[in-house]
């Protein structure tokens, strides 16, 4: 009778290595967010401003120049926008407050519409100086705007002529678009979303000085460093930016699960 060859036994410590720590086969993660060069670039986030516009500290998050104007580099955008959705995640499942910031005329009402769906609070009008540094003062306002939305839905103000009844309607408007966006704001925000870092730089800095987190689009003019979670990407062109909004409020609606 012919003897096998009998293998010999496995070692256990290897067996476990293999595995894993929990003894189980290891499994590939799951890529967290649906983003990839491709989309972006034909969402135009690579465009940025002429070279005469260059901010230098966005040169680290460049590839190239193409007819006279900076290509952003969307492996660079891709990492960083990673970060920021992760942060927003993050933030969104603690219960904290994210406001939505962007006043450009071709962007505010994708910033309200998008803000709108998300729950969240947003300015899409003139940034009102103190809003962050004096918010015990625009707080106020807020609470006279919302007593005065109240006694109009209440027919409060029937008791007054049709033309104080008229002024005070235009003062409700004003108040609206000053207000309306953040009038459920009770207390200052965790963070907010800059969709053009230069254009609300008022916003930025007093964000700084209140130690509210900032994240927002860096394009090519702008200095990266002003933001906590800086996204190199083309902050003018509408495809880019509602790209961007698109992703965030992917992230938001599964954190809000």
């Amino acid at each position: 009778m012919i003897k096998t060859k009998e293998k010999p036994p496995k070692d256990p410590a290897l067996s476990a290595k293999r595995a894993g720590p929990t003894g189980q086969a290891k499994i590939e993660k799951k890529k967290d967010f649906k983003i990839n060069t491709e989309e972006m670039a034909q969402a135009g986030l690579h465009f940025g401003h002429r070279t005469s516009r260059i901010n230098p500290k966005m040169m680290p998050y460049l590839s190239g120049v193409r007819n006279t104007v900076h290509i952003i580099d969307l492996e660079k955008t891709k990492e960083k926008f990673e970060e920021a959705l992760k942060f927003i995640r993050q933030l969104i499942s603690e219960n904290k407050i994210l406001l939505m910031v962007g006043t450009k005329i071709q962007v505010k009402e994708l910033v309200k519409e998008m803000a709108i769906e998300c729950g969240l609070p947003y300015v899409n009008e003139r940034w009102l100086g103190g809003a962050f540094t004096n918010f015990g003062i625009i707080k106020k306002r807020i609470e006279y705007f919302k007593d005065l939305e109240k006694k109009k839905a209440g027919g409060e103000l029937e008791k007054y002529t049709k033309k104080e009844r008229a002024n005070i309607d235009e003062e409700l408007r004003d108040l609206d678009t000053k207000f309306g966006g953040i009038k459920n704001l009770e207390k200052l925000p965790d963070a907010i979303f800059v969709l053009d870092m230069k254009k609300e730089n008022l916003a930025v800095k007093e964000a700084r000085m209140e130690g509210i987190k900032v994240i927002g689009i860096t394009d090519t003019n702008v200095d990266p460093t002003f933001a906590d979670y800086p996204i190199p990407a083309n902050d003018d062109a509408i495809s880019s930016v509602k790209y961007i909004l698109d992703k965030v409020v992917e992230v938001i609606k599964k954190a809000k699960k």
